[in-house]
This record gives structure tokens, C-alpha cells and sequence, in this order.
């Protein structure tokens, strides 16, 4: 049975392995985009989104963001919200040349801008992947009870 802690460390551990979710503006009709999360081993309180100055996400405020795990056996659904990272140590700090692909002028480019995703609560599924779970699935099996222990509401 997972508890509240393995599920908030397992959701960490996936999204380290492969950081992209899906982001939208809470009061916008637009969609939500695909969106390269920059993480910090020791700010489980927040990532941060490269993006540019005219994006739709630049406004920031209240957000939500999806992610599923490569493997597909964690999915969660994030809210919190997005405020542009004027600290230039926080924007240097992941500055790669995959980044720099991004922009015309590199790091000095005007439109550059980061986003910071300060995090509020998540609702996370681990999934049953396993031959176990999907033979389950597959003949019938009851799995909403087992589901019960890898679904949890937290604060991140």
C-alpha cells in the first residue's frame, strides 16, 4: 500500500526522469502547451519554464499543469502559479545549449523570459502497469479498491 509520502516521491522521481507536462492559464480558453520543467533537487516547493515574452503562458497567474511518467505509471494533475523569475543566479543556474537553440540572441535575448511554477496541491495516480494489473484489468478484476492506495491529494 502506498502512503502519501511514497506517492509525492515517486511523482518527483518520474518527473526527474522526464520533465515535460502540459500548461494552461487557468482563466484562459487556450490550451495548455508542452513545456520543459527546469528542476531543483532541493525546491520541491516550485519549477521553472523557459519561454518567451509573447507566449500564452506569459502572463502568468493562476495554472494548472498535467504530466504523465515515460512509463505511464504515475499521472498527475498540478495546480499553482506561474510568476516570472527576474533572479538572473536562477535563470543562469539551468542555462544549457539546448536552451539556447530556443533563442536568437541566447541568454541576452529581450524575449527571453522564465516562468517560476510556485506549486499548490496535486492529485496523483500511480498506475498498475504490471502483468498483474493488467490481467486484472483484462478479465474483470476489481481493481478500484487497489487503485484507493495509489491515488492521493497532496501539497506539494
Amino acid at each position: 500500500m502506498a502512503t502519501e509520502k511514497d506517492i509525492r516521491e515517486h511523482f518527483w522521481s518520474d518527473l526527474s526522469k522526464s520533465p515535460f507536462l502540459m500548461v494552461g492559464l487557468n482563466n484562459s480558453h487556450e490550451h495548455s502547451l508542452p513545456m520543459t520543467a527546469q528542476l531543483d533537487p532541493d525546491a520541491d516547493h516550485c519549477f521553472w519554464f523557459y519561454t518567451s515574452r509573447d507566449n500564452r503562458l506569459a502572463p502568468g497567474g493562476p495554472a494548472m499543469a498535467q504530466f504523465a511518467a515515460k512509463d505511464h505509471g504515475l499521472f498527475a494533475c498540478i495546480n499553482g502559479t506561474l510568476v516570472e523569475e527576474s533572479d538572473p543566479a536562477v535563470i543562469d543556474r539551468y542555462w544549457s545549449s539546448q536552451v539556447e537553440a530556443w533563442y536568437e540572441g541566447g541568454r541576452n535575448d529581450p524575449n527571453l523570459l522564465m516562468l517560476r511554477f510556485d506549486l499548490g496541491a496535486a492529485e496523483i495516480w500511480l498506475a498498475d502497469l504490471s502483468i498483474v494489473g493488467v490481467f486484472k484489468m483484462m478479465f474483470g478484476g476489481d481493481v478500484a479498491k487497489e487503485m484507493e492506495s495509489k491515488h492521493a491529494e497532496i501539497s506539494l
